[in-house]
């Protein structure tokens, strides 16, 4: 399988596409004003406990305070793995710092999600300071080479400050050197924080570790052996990047190039269109057969339709090729959505026991080249499929967009017919309040047009209810639901 990132790089946006097969699946984007917080490790304050919830809010200078669970506090003499059995009244109390690290970035209305679990990833392994157990990728199946990797770590650790650590997926193979190379960063690099960590200049003074930019987290965490091609529009960007594989990934400096062209990069590879795709709710199958995807706070909604696919022998065949097709569908739009939390899955209603079975089976196929950690459930007593995605950063939608002024979200409008008798509602308790001579209605066109025309009679009825003339005024830069009762 064909596998390139392309980097967009221009002074106010970063942007990194994942390319399989010459279609894209994946988009990360990271903006100079909005960089993302996860990785980054602070000096906080706890601004308030909540016994109820067992959590308490951090102050750690951000716009909002962020939240911790008593299950992501580390205790001490407790390993990673083990769950916390004191509450969150006996671990923190109101005032006091602590030292936390983002693992989800703030979403919505919602704050950061912290942990005193502290983790720092290198190109091999991810080091955990205050654990004690060493773990291997459940990603490499080989028990030989899992246990290979594993004794390597254990035989290094008592050089090194105490500490657990997370062999990563892409160490399958390497030397023992690249290993203790590894285990040689990540012990000066926790020295650094350690030392930042115990001065303070002030307050603005939290943050003492902050992750990778995203071109180089996405050549630490993304590359792996099948990436041919990493193409890069910014000379600057270009230089750093080989300086960095040279350091950390020397096998993949040879993949690394320049792209000069005069044509934006993400247009030649059709990714800018795509993009656009993605922000749409429909999305079509090859077969004629269509998703819609629908994206709320609590949850993902994706409803599977047979469209204009008719088939070849009955119903059932046309249902289920749809409801095959749509399982890789679906899997690059979560990807390329970068969609998270819970998901529910409407296929269509498949009688045949054996369809559904393969049905997901296809979807749990196509979600191991994912690689955000993901769960399939079973089909609910609906036929629904109900499964989970990580989500650490905002999802495609909420980066690029932000909820409609006009309809505040919703996706609609109120009807010109609604909005004229909320006009009349309105102009009867201003009558019964207020000894006004006569009333003006400003309001949009539509709703204007309407008053005048198919309700006249209704505006008739209600002045010599009210005894008072009533007029109306166009008001362009007011929406559909927008209007006011001036009283003259």
């Amino acid at each position: 399988m064909s596998e390139e990132l392309l980097i967009n790089v221009t002074p106010q946006e970063t942007r990194v596409a994942y390319v399989e097969n010459g279609m894209l699946q994946e988009v990360h984007i990271e903006r100079a004003r909005k960089r993302g917080l996860v990785g980054n490790i602070y000096r906080g304050k706890v601004s308030r406990v909540l016994p109820g919830m067992q959590a308490a809010f951090i102050d750690m200078g951000l716009e909002r305070t962020a939240f911790l669970h008593v299950s992501d506090i580390a205790v001490q003499g407790e390993d990673n793995g083990e769950k916390n059995s004191q509450t969150i009244m006996e671990l923190l109390r109101d005032g006091q710092e602590v030292i936390v690290q983002v693992i989800k970035d703030p979403m919505g209305s919602k704050g950061a999600r912290l942990t005193t679990q502290l983790s720092i990833p290198s190109r091999y392994l991810v080091y955990m300071p205050g654990a004690e157990h060493i773990g291997v990728s459940q990603k490499i199946d080989e028990e030989t080479e899992r246990q290979r990797l594993k004794e390597i770590v254990a035989r290094h650790a008592p050089e090194f400050d105490p500490g657990g650590y997370i062999v990563r997926t892409v160490a399958e193979g390497v030397p023992d050197e690249a290993i203790l190379n590894d285990m040689h960063f990540l012990q000066k690099l926790w020295t650094t924080i350690q030392e930042r960590g115990q001065i303070s200049n002030g307050e603005d003074d939290n943050l003492f570790y902050e992750d990778l930019p995203l071109v180089m987290r996405t050549m630490r965490d993304l590359s792996g052996s099948d990436i041919e091609k990493v193409r890069i529009d910014s000379n600057e960007t270009y230089e750093r990047v080989k300086k960095f594989a040279s350091k950390f990934i020397p096998d993949l400096v040879d993949q690394i190039e320049y792209y000069p062209g005069e044509r934006p990069i993400f247009d030649l590879y059709g990714v800018e269109d795509e993009i656009r795709r993605a922000l749409e709710r429909k999305v079509q199958l090859k077969s004629g057969g269509y998703l819609i995807i629908d994206q709320t706070e609590a949850m993902t909604t994706i409803d599977v339709n047979t469209g204009a696919f008719v088939g070849h022998r009955n119903l059932e065949e046309t249902i289920f090729k749809t409801n095959l097709e749509a399982t890789q569908t679906i899997v690059r739009q979560l990807r390329l959505r970068n969609l998270g939390g819970i998901i529910i899955i409407d296929f269509i209603d498949m009688v045949d026991i054996e369809h559904r079975r393969q049905v997901l089976r296809a979807l749990e196929k196509n979600l191991e080249r994912d690689h955000a950690k993901n769960h399939i459930s079973e089909v609910s007593s609906l036929g629904l499929v109900e499964m989970t995605r990580k989500r650490t950063r905002e999802s495609l939608e909420h980066i690029l967009c932000e909820p409609c002024p006009t309809c505040n979200g919703r996706g609609n409008l109120l009807t010109a017919e609604t909005v004229c008798f909320e006009i009349f509602r309105e102009i009867l308790r201003e009558a019964r309040q207020f000894d006004a001579q006569q009333f003006l209605v400003l309001a949009a066109q539509p709703v204007v047009d309407m008053l005048l025309d198919e309700e006249s009679t209704s505006v008739a009825e209600l002045e010599e209810f009210i005894d008072k003339p009533i007029k109306f005024q166009v008001e362009s830069e007011y929406t559909q639901e927008q209007f006011d009762v001036v009283l003259m």
